[in-house]
Parts: structure tokens; sequence; C-alpha cells
């Protein structure tokens, strides 16, 4: 019988943001796969569970999905990686694979999921703490009341929906943004929309996390939210 492939979502970076059913199917399946950018290469989703799960007799399993601007790359590398996994299950072990956040959002793994689920064969989404949830909690940032809209883009390779977004809703995570905090910020300057509004969320659960106001001088990495609350004087 074939096993189950379970794609799991471990949170934002703190060990302790793990639901207990992450932690429980983790422990339970024999194989567990890592999605990295290169052979050899550290995974953060990793090193999240690392402290605590027993990986003694547990089989690690790295599957790569390269960065790129082109989607069609990242369909290549689900199936690449899909057939690893395939092997996994045919030998009737179940596999997990840890992603950063929540499974659902901007994840690299759903385009290795649609292509193990299309060959046939048994799939399981297990959801996650979003980073954007994390750092608002940690900011003290609602980021919904009453009747408000919230948008959720990325900004990576100029999006315009960044600027849509911050025209027509009252609240935005533009997630992604660690090279464009700047543009970010002129954005928001032009649709005189006042920069307290908005708070860096980076590397939120990690020993260098930042949590505070803009500031075009600091240097972001790619796991850089920001939170852009428009009504935020009301609060």
């Amino acid at each position: 019988m074939a096993g189950t492939l379970y794609g799991i979502g471990v949170g934002p970076g703190d060990p302790e943001l793990m639901t207990l059913k992450a932690k429980r199917l983790i422990d339970e399946c024999p194989v567990l796969a890592v999605p990295v950018k290169a052979e050899g290469e550290k995974s953060t989703a990793f090193e999240i569970v690392r402290p605590v799960v027993d990986l003694s007799k547990k089989k690690v399993l790295e599957v790569i999905f390269s960065m790129s601007k082109n989607s069609s790359d990242y369909w290549k590398c689900g199936q690449v990686a899909g057939d690893q996994i395939i092997e996994e299950l045919e030998n009737g072990n179940d596999v997990a694979i840890v992603t950063l956040g929540d499974v659902s959002i901007y994840s690299t793994y759903m385009y290795l999921e649609q292509y193990v689920r299309n060959k046939g064969y048994n799939t399981v989404i297990i959801p996650g703490i979003p980073s954007f949830c994390s750092g608002a909690a940690l900011a003290g940032i609602p980021l919904t009341l009453g009747n408000e809209g919230l948008a959720i883009v990325p900004s990576a390779k100029d999006n315009p929906l960044v600027g849509e977004a911050i025209d027509r809703f009252d609240n935005i995570v533009i997630m992604k943004a660690g090279n464009s905090v700047e543009k970010i910020a002129n954005m928001m300057k032009r649709r005189n929309v006042p920069a307290e509004c908005a708070t860096i969320i980076h590397n939120v659960g990690m020993e260098d996390q930042y949590i505070g106001p803009i500031d075009t001088d600091r240097k972001y990495g790619y796991f850089t939210t920001i939170i852009i609350k428009k009504g935020k004087k009301d609060w």
C-alpha cells in the first residue's frame, strides 16, 4: 500500500508556534522531506523542527526548488521533487514535507503537491501560522477591524497589485518585500499614506527579528513583510 504525502506548515520560525498536529505527523512519518534552493543548503523550515523532533531514526530527503522569476521553473522543480517523493510513497512510506508559515500561502510545496496528487497518490495539507499573523500579533496590530478589507500581495517582479492594494484596501500585507522597502515607502508617500501606518516584519521568530517602523537605511532579507494599516491612528 502506498504511503501518504503530508504538506506541513511549521509556522513563522518559533518552534512553539507549530501546531500539535504538525508535530505529531512529523514525528510519525519515517521520511522528512526538506525543500532547499540548492543541494546541501540550510533549510529554515528544517531548523524550526530540528529542536522538537527526534531525527535519529528518520530519513531526511532534500528536494530542490531553485529560486526563479519564471513560474514554469517551479512546475519543473515540482515534478522532479514529486518523483523523489513518489519513490518513497511506493515503498509504503508516509512522507512529511515541511514549509514555512502556512502551506497555502505562496508555498512552492503546492507545485509538488498537485503533481503527486494527479499521479493518484493521497496528499494531506496541514495548515500553519503565517508569518504576517505572527508578526501582527507581536506588533499588537489588528489586521482587520469591523468591515475593513485586507489584501495580501507579493512585491516581487514590480507587482502592480501592490499599488492597487494600497489604493483600494484598508489593510495591506506586502510579502517578499525585502528588496522593495524604499520603493513601497515612496508609493505610500505619493498616495499621502503616512509612513507611521506601516510596520516592517523582518525574520519574525528568528534571532535577528525586527518589528518596527519603516527604516530605509536598514538591510532586509527575503523573509520581510510590510503591514500597512491606514486606520492605525484610530486605535
